[in-house]
């Protein structure tokens, strides 16, 4: 077992104050938007058909296709020169986004579109698997008919 500690540091301290964040983060809902709220969100192995998880994956598609291309609070937690690290990081942020905007548009619109196509090849299969046990319906009905005659 490897342990590494510093003079000084107390890292079971360390330890709780980043669980506590973490709690006080999920509460507030921060991590709801990014798809880490729930933990066993991403097990698929829990599934108990691929119907199950098909399902499952396409809602997760669909929730998390687009990149949000929207603006943000800027949050600067260093008291020390806070106005200006803020005024230096929205600056920075209004030149990247002259150069990101049109790259964010352009993933989500290849992002929906392929959102898009998946949605429809799963829908068009259910159609034909509906046709196909229709059929195999009517073919066992005509099977059992012709026998009791």
């Amino acid at each position: 077992m490897i342990h590494i500690a510093a003079p000084g540091v107390d890292t079971e301290a360390v330890i709780r104050d980043i669980h506590a964040s973490v709690k006080q983060k999920a509460e507030s809902g921060c991590y709801q938007s990014a798809g880490l709220g729930d933990p066993g969100r991403f097990a698929p192995l829990e599934f108990k058909d691929n119907a199950a998880f098909l399902a499952f994956y396409l809602e997760n598609l669909r929730e998390s296709a687009f990149v949000d291309i929207g603006d943000f609070e800027i949050v600067e937690k260093r008291p020390r020169f806070r106005r200006l690290l803020v005024r230096t990081k929205q600056a920075i942020w209004s030149m990247l986004r002259f150069y990101t905007f049109r790259l964010w548009s352009q993933q989500n619109q290849i992002n929906g579109l392929l959102l898009a196509a998946i949605e429809g090849i799963h829908d068009q299969k259910n159609e034909r698997i509906a046709a196909l046990e229709a059929r195999i319906n009517a073919l066992e009905q005509a099977i059992n008919q012709t026998e009791a005659d």
